[in-house]
């Protein structure tokens, strides 16, 4: 038995990009840092949370590139000159990436607490019926 890939499966015409988002998403990387949630804030709105503290908002980036949300952090070391007798809290620097499905557009960013909330919605597509004509040929 042959297994079909899912870009390749006769009733899904077209959604070959699908397959390839799929595989991006799995090849992201993303470590654990930071911790982040994501929830549902009505039916077609989402908020995305990541734990930031010890970053300034000049220190974290948010972008949309290629369907992708990608927020990153660099924060800048600060400890010339001080002696650490143990040191716990690195300056490390992140990029954590979201994958956007078609419609979801990224509202607006708020920093509070040292929790970075992104906000997104999702356009609702109008259903279209659509009429094809039938030719003799």
């Amino acid at each position: 038995m042959t297994k079909l890939a899912l870009g390749t499966h006769p009733f899904l015409l077209g959604f070959e990009q699908l397959e390839r988002l799929v595989e991006r998403t799995a090849k992201s990387g993303n470590e654990g840092y930071p911790p982040y949630n994501i929830e549902q804030t009505s039916e077609n709105s989402y908020r995305i949370t990541l734990a930031v503290a010890g970053f300034a908002e000049d220190e974290l980036a948010i972008t949309v590139e290629d369907s992708a949300l990608v927020i990153r952090g660099r924060q800048a070391d600060d400890s010339e000159g001080r002696v650490f007798l143990h040191r716990g809290i690195a300056a490390r620097q992140f990029q954590r990436s979201f994958v956007l499905a078609d419609g979801v557009d990224v509202g607006e960013a708020i920093i509070e607490n040292g929790l970075l909330h992104v906000d997104l919605t999702r356009a609702v597509p109008e259903r279209v019926v659509q009429t094809i004509n039938i030719k003799k040929g």
